[in-house]
């Protein structure tokens, strides 16, 4: 798998008892901590993409509490020793990890299996309309197919 400058995955760890499950997520004491600017959770259904999208000066954090996604990310940033590189993960209830992506990455999410996922995202800014740059999930300008990949 191609690597992109910037991102780290951090495998998370979950406690079961026989009352539940706690989901260890982030704490102001990891290595990938910033700041905090504010949370949410995104509901995505089973086919479902939602990309494409970069933040000019947010730092997400993704989280798939719930189902499974394949999150993808492209570095199309001036500089970047990754330049070019696209970086496909699949996190969820398999591969419980954190995915922290630096601003300007562009990144997006398939919702994968059979149930709808639920993806958190700690991100270090509030979000604002104006730092954020939106493209189609099929757009040319991003060299990434979403289709299954039949192994």
């Amino acid at each position: 798998m191609a690597q992109i400058e910037g991102v780290v995955v951090t495998p998370l760890r979950k406690i079961p008892d026989e009352r539940g499950c706690i989901f260890h997520m982030l704490r102001n004491d990891s290595p990938v901590f910033e700041k905090f600017g504010e949370i949410y959770f995104s509901l995505i259904h089973p086919g479902v993409i939602k990309a494409w999208h970069y933040h000019k000066s947010m730092k997400l954090n993704y989280a798939c509490i719930h189902g499974k996604i394949k999150l993808v990310l492209y570095d199309n940033r001036e500089g970047s020793s990754t330049r070019g590189n696209i970086m496909e993960l699949f996190i969820g209830d398999e591969n419980y990890a954190l995915v922290t992506v630096p601003p300007e990455v562009w990144n997006g999410f398939k919702g994968i299996g059979t149930e709808t996922a639920i993806v958190a995202n700690c991100a270090t800014i509030p979000h604002d309309p104006n730092e954020i740059f939106r493209n189609d999930p099929f757009t040319s300008k991003i060299p990434y197919n979403w289709e299954l990949k039949q192994g």
